[in-house]
């Protein structure tokens, strides 16, 4: 089995920066709420070796450290680090594979993205800001168990008819999202968690005002394209 020792100093300097990186982001999940306890992790994947940096499973948020952050390859075997990695590995490693525009990948247990999938419902699009994040409506995957590539092979189905969704919430489980890298997965992360609790609170008031296809292509073209610095 490959070890770190085994790669060349141009992938061992890219894993220091991608665990900086990693272990750093863990706080955002704290600090937008979306965890609780040891759950939920968020991984990057490398641009130069087909290898991925993630949080070892079940140690504290507190304790996360750089060097704690454990690194595999793309089948999610261990190619340095002192810890197990999280129970996610798997999955996390199988949307690499069969995703490859994609390198951040994180899943929280979010109080309301949760209930969503709780439901096994749709957070429907009636918010302008949907348009712009997720093109439509955030969509619930199958359910699968914890512990295989399962969970991984659920989201990228989901996605794959959903192609300008960063988020799936996987029924009975809770969000799962994707970026360009791990910081753009958390930013989703917090945006779902942001839309369901306010769709939420939406069906509490009444009927939700659906947004046309239409216009969601818009406002998802001109946030892609226009907003923000470029």
């Amino acid at each position: 089995m490959a070890t770190l020792a085994d790669y060349g100093p141009e992938v061992r300097a890219e894993v220091k920066q991608v665990r900086e990186v990693v272990a750093a982001l863990h706080e955002q999940l704290i600090k937008w709420n979306l965890v609780v306890w040891t759950a939920g992790n968020v991984s990057q994947r490398l641009h130069t070796a087909d290898l991925m940096v993630i949080k070892p499973s079940g140690l504290r948020y507190e304790y996360l450290t750089p060097s704690s952050m454990v690194v595999t390859d793309l089948d999610g075997n261990v190619v340095d680090g002192a810890e197990a990695p999280s129970s996610d590995t798997a999955s996390h490693a199988y949307i690499y594979r069969h995703m490859p525009d994609v390198y951040g990948v994180v899943h929280t247990h979010s109080t309301y993205a949760t209930a969503w999938a709780a439901t096994g419902q749709d957070i429907p699009c009636g918010l302008t800001m949907m348009g712009d994040e997720f093109g439509g409506p955030v969509p619930v995957g199958p359910f699968r168990l914890i512990g295989s590539e399962a969970i991984g092979e659920g989201v990228v189905e989901t996605l794959k008819k959903y192609p300008k969704s960063p988020a799936v919430l996987m029924q009975n489980h809770g969000p799962f999202t994707i970026g360009k890298d791990a910081e753009a997965a958390v930013k989703a992360a917090a945006m779902t968690e942001e839309v369901a609790h306010t769709m939420w609170a939406a069906k509490q008031l009444g009927d939700i005002i659906p947004i046309s296809d239409e216009d969601i292509a818009k406002l998802n073209d001109r946030y892609t394209n226009v907003y923000g610095q470029h």
